[in-house]
């Protein structure tokens, strides 16, 4: 007997607010689902999403990194905000200056609570002067709208309305080109244009989460299969595949992305101090822009700004010749992490612990070892070497590591014009 996608109508489940909702199928899922073999999935934000298509990702990581991979991220949360204060509400929310910000250009930002702990990260296009599109990892309805108070501005949830897939890779510029009726090839880094795909009105942004060559495409939520078919379809001779979280997250680590909730914690989810930092502790000082008026957050952020942060994010090298002989020891072979770990361990230096390691991963590109973590800024330096602890044969031993510059990968068509 055939398989069916299994997909539950909005209307017959329990209103999210009165309690947590079965997850649901997102507008490609009559597509992925017979494409998931593995039938690997997760749930974010409430939808059903492939971990793998196949038994492994090894396939579908290549594509991201050698070809062209279409990935489902539907499950982003999107906020359409309109209305004369429009840009006044982006600047009272988000730690960047959204005037300086041009129609057409998108930016990655944060915002963060008073005390300057970042609540979330995510992305923002200028689809007009008053109008924008937000995308952001955990719900931020009700905080937008707290902000909006006093303000001449309409804010929407369109996560189930707008559609969202991600062709990332080398070869997803020349395919776009063949498939899309848009400027693909004067489309520059961070900036979005218009157009259609097989008929669809879509956005199509230069932006991605895998720091290679990418675009972002926003559709309409029930014109989403039409536009998934036609590139898989035209992407036949540039190798393209679905591809699931599992690749995507060793693509991220790579390009030092971080993840909310596995980096860092959302300060509204923090049970204590702790567990909440601020952008300079995170790798996002650079998205602060103390000089523009004022901004949730901006005394604090000041404060520490002339402080200095406490902890800092830096990448890890893992020594792959000690990790040979910690192996050894026990009569084994090295064996390398099916997956990327989301997995917090400690990191010393000095035979005392100095921070955490976040997200590890193999790196099949770089044939290396790495990780990102956050660690005491006296202790940051790069160059400096630390020790992770790694486990084997469920004894902890610790493993010499070497602070580097991210990101760990850096390839240069990721700005370049793609030919």
């Amino acid at each position: 007997m055939k398989a069916q996608p299994f997909f539950v109508p909005a209307h017959h489940l329990p209103d999210p607010y009165e309690g947590h909702r079965l997850p649901i199928g997102t507008a490609v899922h009559e597509r992925t689902f017979p494409l998931c073999q593995s039938l690997n999935y997760r749930e974010w934000s409430g939808f059903y999403t492939v971990s793998a298509y196949e038994t492994h990702h090894e396939h579908e990581y290549n594509a991201i990194r050698n070809a062209s991979a279409l990935i489902d991220i539907s499950p982003l949360f999107k906020y359409h905000v309109t209305g004369k204060d429009a840009s006044r509400l982006v600047n009272r929310i988000i730690t960047r200056d959204i005037t300086k910000v041009s129609v057409g250009q998108v930016i990655y930002c944060c915002w963060c609570d008073e005390q300057g702990k970042v609540i979330d990260d995510g992305t923002i296009s200028r689809l007009g002067e008053t109008e924008y599109r937000w995308t952001a990892a955990d719900p931020s309805l009700r905080w937008f709208k707290q902000n909006s108070i006093g303000l001449d501005v309409q804010i929407e949830d369109i996560s189930e309305q707008t559609a969202a897939l991600a062709l990332q890779g080398p070869t997803s510029g020349r395919l776009l080109k063949r498939v899309a009726e848009a400027d693909i090839a004067n489309l520059k880094y961070f900036r979005f244009t218009s157009g259609k795909i097989a008929g669809v009105p879509v956005d199509i942004s230069r932006t991605g989460y895998t720091g290679d060559l990418g675009y972002e495409i926003w559709i309409p939520w029930n014109d989403a299969v039409k536009v998934w078919d036609a590139l898989m379809t035209t992407g036949r001779e540039f190798d393209i595949h679905a591809t699931g979280m599992l690749a995507l997250d060793v693509a991220r680590i790579e390009a030092g992305l971080i993840l909310i909730d596995v980096d860092y914690n959302s300060s509204k989810k923090a049970l204590i101090d702790a567990q909440k930092f601020t952008p300079y502790e995170i790798g996002l000082g650079k998205l602060v822009h103390l000089k523009k008026d004022h901004f949730i957050g901006r005394k604090a952020l000041l404060e520490d700004s002339q402080r200095g942060p406490e902890r800092k994010l830096v990448g890890l090298e893992v020594d792959w010749t000690h990790v040979e002989q910690l192996y050894d020891k026990v009569g084994l072979a090295p064996q390398v992490p099916a997956t990327a770990s989301r997995v917090a361990v400690p990191v010393y230096r000095g035979g005392r612990q100095v921070g955490r390691a976040t997200s590890t991963t193999w790196s099949p590109t770089l044939k290396k070892m790495i990780a990102l973590a956050t660690v005491e800024s006296g202790d940051s330096a790069t160059g400096n070497t630390v020790e992770m602890e790694m486990t084997i044969e469920a004894v902890r031993y610790n493993v010499r590591a070497r602070i580097v510059e991210m990101p760990f990968y850096n390839p240069p068509q990721k700005t370049a014009v793609p030919v």
